[in-house]
C-alpha cells in the first residue's frame, strides 16, 4: 500500500511523528496525524473493500470441522466454521475495515495465526497432524510476518528448554558448577539474539499490524521479548496513525502511555533515592529576576506548587494556599510556587491579584525543567518537602494538606 512512501521521522513530545513524503516533495503541516489519517484513508478508497477470502487445504484431516475465530486484545471470539471436504479443501469469506489477527483452528491446540488484510486472498497449505507447527500461506504478506515471527520464538524456546533440561540432569554431577556456567551464559546469548530479532524486526515493520504480535510476544509468563521502549513508541504512534479504530492498536497505545508514564515515575523514584537525595533542585528567577533555588529553604517545611496564572484551577487553590500560608508561615513554613507561565503580564497580574506573598519563581518559557524533574502530569500540583528536604507527600489539597503540613511542623 505504502510502497512508493518515503517516511520523514520528528519527535513531538513523547510520542514519534511519522510523515509520508510524496515524490520527493516536502510537505510542511502543523498538524501531522490528520495528515496521515487523511492519505490512509485515500489510499483504503483507491480499493474498495470487496471482502478477503481464506481457502486452501489440509490433509488428512478427514471430514473434520475447521474454524475461524477472531483474535482479540485478551480472547479469541468465534466467527465461523465449515467442514472440511474429503480432499481435505475449504473457504471462508469475511469483510473487515482495517488488518485483523485471525485464528483458523482444526482443535484448541493445533491452530495458525494468521493477519488478514481487508482485500486478501489467502491460501493456506497443511497437513492435520502439525499444522500449527507446519504450514504454507499464499496471497498474504502480514501472515508471513506473522509466521515468521512464530516459528523464530519457536525455535529459540525450544533451544532454551533443552538446555535448562541438561541443567536439571547434570544438578548432582561433580563438574555442575562449571557446566551450569557455560549454560547460563548459552541460555543469555540465545535470548539476546531473540531480542535482537524481534526488535530489530519492529524497527522495520513500523506500519504493519505483525508488530503488535512482536511487541506482546514473551519468553514466559514474566518476560517480554522487545524491552525496548523506543521500539514500542515507534510502533505505537505509527499503527495509531493508520490503524486508530483496531482495537490492537488502541490497547498497545494504550499501554505505551502507561509504561511512559511507569518510566517517569521510576526515574523519579531513582532521582529520590540516590545518594539521599530526595528532591531535585529547582533554580528560577522570581518576578525581580532574582534566581531563587529551591534549596535556599533546607530546614524549612516547603510546599513547591507547579501552577499557571491562566488555568482556573490553579487561582481557586490559590486562596485556600493563603490561608495556609497565613497560618504556618511564622513556624517554618514555606512555599516555592512554580510557574508553568509564558505570559509575564498574566502571571505577574495573577500574583498581585490573589495576594501571593511568598516565593514565586518561573522563566516564562513553561519551566520545562522544573516540569520534567518533578515528572508534572498537570497543574496544579505540589509536593511537601520536610526540614530534610525529603519528599513526604504530593498532590494534596484542602484538609488533607493542612494536615500534612500541621504534621510535619510539629
Amino acid at each position: 500500500m505504502f510502497q512508493n512512501l518515503t517516511i520523514q521521522v520528528r519527535y513531538e513530545g513523547e510520542f514519534i511523528i511519522f510523515m509520508p513524503l510524496l515524490t520527493q516533495k516536502t510537505i510542511t503541516v502543523k498538524n501531522i496525524f490528520p495528515f496521515i489519517i487523511a492519505l490512509a484513508a485515500l489510499a483504503f478508497s483507491c480499493n474498495k473493500p470487496t471482502g478477503f477470502i481464506i481457502s486452501g487445504k489440509i490433509t488428512n484431516a478427514g471430514e473434520k470441522y475447521l474454524y475461524l475465530d477472531e483474535l482479540k486484545v485478551s480472547s479469541s471470539v468465534p466467527v465461523d466454521s465449515v467442514r472440511l471436504k474429503k480432499d481435505g479443501t475449504f473457504k471462508f469469506k469475511g469483510k473487515i475495515s482495517y488488518p485483523n489477527f485471525y485464528l483458523l483452528k482444526l482443535s484448541q491446540k493445533n491452530f495458525i495465526t494468521l493477519l488478514v488484510d481487508t482485500t486478501e486472498k489467502i491460501t493456506v497449505y497443511g497437513d492435520a497432524a502439525n499444522f500449527s507447527r507446519d504450514y504454507i500461506v499464499e496471497g498474504s504478506p502480514g501472515s508471513l510476518l506473522v509466521q515468521k515471527l512464530n516459528n523464530k520464538l519457536a525455535i529459540t524456546k525450544h533451544k532454551l528448554d533443552s538446555i535448562r533440561s541438561w541443567v536439571s540432569a547434570f544438578q548432582n554431577r561433580d563438574d555442575y558448577s562449571i557446566k551450569k556456567a557455560k549454560w547460563d551464559q548459552e541460555l543469555s546469548d540465545i535470548k539476546q539474539q531473540q531480542i535482537r530479532f524481534s526488535t530489530d524486526f519492529v524497527q522495520k515493520h513500523p506500519f504493519s499490524m505483525s508488530s503488535v504480535l512482536a511487541l506482546y510476544q514473551k519468553f514466559d509468563d514474566a518476560n517480554y521479548v522487545v524491552q525496548d521502549l523506543q521500539s514500542l513508541k515507534i510502533a505505537a504512534s505509527a499503527l495509531n496513525s493508520i490503524f486508530p479504530k483496531s482495537e490492537h492498536v488502541k490497547a498497545l497505545y494504550i499501554n505505551t502511555q502507561q509504561i511512559m508514564l511507569e518510566e517517569k515515575n521510576n526515574k523519579l523514584h531513582q532521582l529520590i533515592s540516590l545518594n539521599g537525595v530526595n528532591s531535585p533542585d529547582i533554580i528560577l528567577p522570581n518576578l525581580n529576576g532574582r534566581k531563587i533555588p529551591l534549596s535556599s529553604f533546607n530546614g524549612k517545611i516547603v510546599l513547591i506548587q507547579f501552577w499557571s496564572a491562566l488555568n482556573r484551577d490553579s487561582r481557586i487553590q490559590n486562596g485556600a494556599l493563603v490561608d495556609l500560608y497565613n497560618k504556618y508561615k511564622s513556624r517554618g513554613f514555606e512555599i516555592y510556587q512554580v510557574s508553568i507561565d509564558t505570559d509575564r503580564v498574566a502571571w505577574q497580574a495573577a500574583i498581585e491579584m490573589d495576594g501571593l506573598s511568598w516565593t514565586n519563581v518561573g522563566d516564562m518559557r513553561g519551566s520545562v525543567a522544573a516540569v520534567n524533574s518533578y515528572n508534572i502530569q498537570a497543574i496544579p500540583s505540589n509536593y511537601i518537602l520536610d526540614r530534610e528536604g525529603h519528599i513526604a507527600a504530593k498532590n494534596l489539597i484542602g484538609p488533607e494538606l493542612d494536615q500534612a503540613v500541621g504534621t510535619l511542623i510539629k
